[in-house]
C-alpha cells in the first residue's frame, strides 16, 4: 500500500503527540502519527504516579493523544516504521501488512531507551530476574503481577531519580528492596538502604538470580542475596531509525544532531524529545515537540532548508549539550536555549565558550549541577559566533563535592 500524507510522525510519546496536536490544529493538512507499541502515550503510560502536571503518567498519556486526536491528526498504534524507501518516504509494518508512506515532512520521535544488561557488560550467567525500569513498570502498572511473580527481594542499580521511582514501583507490588546500589557518590535522596559509590560486578544464580556481587568504594566485594535486580538509567536515544535515514548524529548524545530549530542534516525530517539525548521529562520532550511543530509548518510554508550551521562541541566536565549545531547566521528568533549535562555532580562551575581564540563567555554558574538533571542555558553569545569559523567550544570547570556511603531511611 503507498500512501502520501502532508507530515508524518514517528513515536507516539510526549513529542510526538504534542508536535502532532499543534500541526494539525494549526491546518498543516494530513497530519499522522505512527507508533509501534500497542498503545500511544510513551514511557507515561506505564508510570503509576503523580508528577506529570495534576496528572498520573497514564492519565497524562491519554490526555495528550485525546489532545492529538480532537485536533485532527491520525494516530495509528501498532505500526513500526522499519527502513526508508527515499528521503521523505517510510516504510512501515502494520496490522494490515507492509505500507509505504511519503510524506512533505518527517519528524522523528522514537524517544530513548535504557542500556540493556548486556550492553552494562555486567558478567554472570543469564537468570530471569533480571529487568529495565521500563520492563518493572510494565510489569507493575499495564500487567498488573505483583509479589512473587516478580519476585520477593530486589537490588536497585542506579543513582538518578529513575532509581527512586524503581523502588516505590517495587514496595507497591509487595517486593522487599534489599539494597540500592548507587555507582555513582552523587545523586538524589534515595530510600531504602543504599550503597553509595558501590558497583554489581556479577550476577550469580542458575535459571533465577540468587544474588549479585558488589564491589564497595573501598574495593572490597560482597554478595547481596536476592531473587530481582532492577538496572536503571543509563539512557540511550532510539535512533536506529534516523541512522538507516543518513541522518547525522551528535557525537556526545548520539542522538540525531540538530540546530535550534530542531531541524536534522536531511532537509524535511526535523527530530524532537528524548530522542535526541535520552531521559528529559515529559513536559520537556512535549514542549520540544511543540517546537518542532513550529519549525514544520514554516517547512511547510516554503521556507528554504538552511545550511547545517556551527558545531557546538563539549570538553571539561561536560558531558552533552543539546542542540548540538547553531543556525546559520545571526539569530532572528532570540538566543537559543540550550539543554547542557554535566559528567559528574559539580558545585558553582565555571562555564566557557570559545571559538577559534575569541572567547564568547565566561561565566559562574550558581549552581548545584548534577548529571542527572540538565540545565537550561540561554546563549546570549550566539549573536558573537562567526558564522564562517571553526566549531564553538562550550566548557565545564568546577569541583565535585565529597562523597561517601549513606544509609537513608524510607
Amino acid at each position: 500500500m503507498n500512501r502520501t500524507v502532508d507530515v508524518l510522525v514517528v513515536g507516539g510519546g510526549p513529542a510526538g503527540l504534542s508536535a502532532a496536536a499543534r500541526l494539525a490544529a494549526a491546518g498543516a493538512g494530513r497530519v499522522e502519527v505512527v507508533e509501534r507499541e500497542r498503545a500511544a502515550g510513551g514511557v507515561p503510560r506505564h508510570c503509576g504516579r503523580a508528577g506529570f502536571g495534576a496528572y498520573t503518567g497514564p492519565g497524562y498519556a491519554r490526555r495528550a493523544v485525546d489532545a492529538a486526536v480532537r485536533s485532527g491528526a491520525r494516530v495509528r498504534t501498532g505500526v513500526g516504521a522499519t527502513g526508508w524507501a527515499g528521503p521523505l518516504t517510510l516504510e512501515v509494518t502494520a496490522p494490515t501488512g507492509i505500507e509505504v508512506i511519503r510524506a512533505r515532512a518527517v519528524l522523528l520521535a522514537t524517544g530513548a531507551r535504557e542500556r540493556p544488561r548486556s550492553a552494562r557488560l555486567v558478567p554472570g550467567s543469564r537468570p530471569a530476574g533480571v529487568l529495565s525500569t521500563g520492563e518493572l513498570q510494565q510489569s507493575v502498572e499495564l500487567f498488573g503481577l505483583r509479589g512473587r511473580r516478580i519476585g520477593s527481594r530486589a537490588v536497585v542499580v542506579g543513582s538518578d531519580p529513575v532509581a527512586r521511582h524503581a523502588v516505590r514501583t517495587l514496595r507497591r507490588a509487595g517486593i522487599d528492596v534489599v539494597a540500592v546500589v548507587a555507582d555513582r557518590t552523587c545523586g538524589p535522596r534515595l530510600p531504602g538502604p543504599v550503597l553509595r559509590g558501590a558497583t554489581v560486578v556479577e550476577l550469580v544464580g542458575r535459571g533465577r538470580l540468587s544474588g549479585v556481587v558488589v564491589r564497595g568504594a573501598d574495593g572490597r566485594t560482597g554478595l547481596l542475596r536476592c531473587d530481582t535486580v532492577v538496572f536503571t538509567g543509563d539512557w540511550l536515544p532510539d535512533h536506529e531509525l534516523a541512522r538507516a535515514g543518513r541522518v547525522l548524529l551528535d557525537p556526545a548524545t548520539r542522538g540525531p544532531s540538530v540546530d535550534p530549530e530542531l531541524r536534522t542534516s536531511v532537509p524535511g525530517v526535523f527530530a524532537a524529545g528524548n530522542l535526541l539525548r535520552g531521559i528529559e521529562p515529559a513536559a520537556a520532550a512535549a514542549a520540544e515537540g511543540r517546537r518542532a511543530a513550529d519549525a514544520v509548518l514554516a517547512h511547510l510554508s516554503g521556507a528554504p532548508w538552511p545550511a547545517p550551521g556551527l558545531p557546538l562541541r563539549t570538553a571539561g566536565a561536560l558531558h552533552w549539550l543539546c542542540p548540538g549545531r547553531l543556525g546559520p547566521g545571526r539569530p532572528v528568533s532570540g538566543a537559543p536555549t540550550l539543554l547542557l549535562r554535566p559528567t559528574t555532580r559539580l558545585v558553582r562551575p565555571t562555564l566557557t565558550v570559545r571559538q577559534d581564540a575569541r572567547l564568547l563567555l565566561e561565566q559562574r554558574v550558581p549552581a548545584l549541577l548534577e548529571p542527572h538533571r540538565s540545565l537550561r542555558h540561554t546563549a546570549t553569545w550566539a549573536a558573537e559566533a562567526d558564522p564562517g569559523g571553526g566549531p564553538v567550544v562550550v566548557r565545564l570547570d568546577g569541583q565535585e563535592p565529597g562523597a561517601g556511603t549513606e544509609r537513608a531511611g524510607s
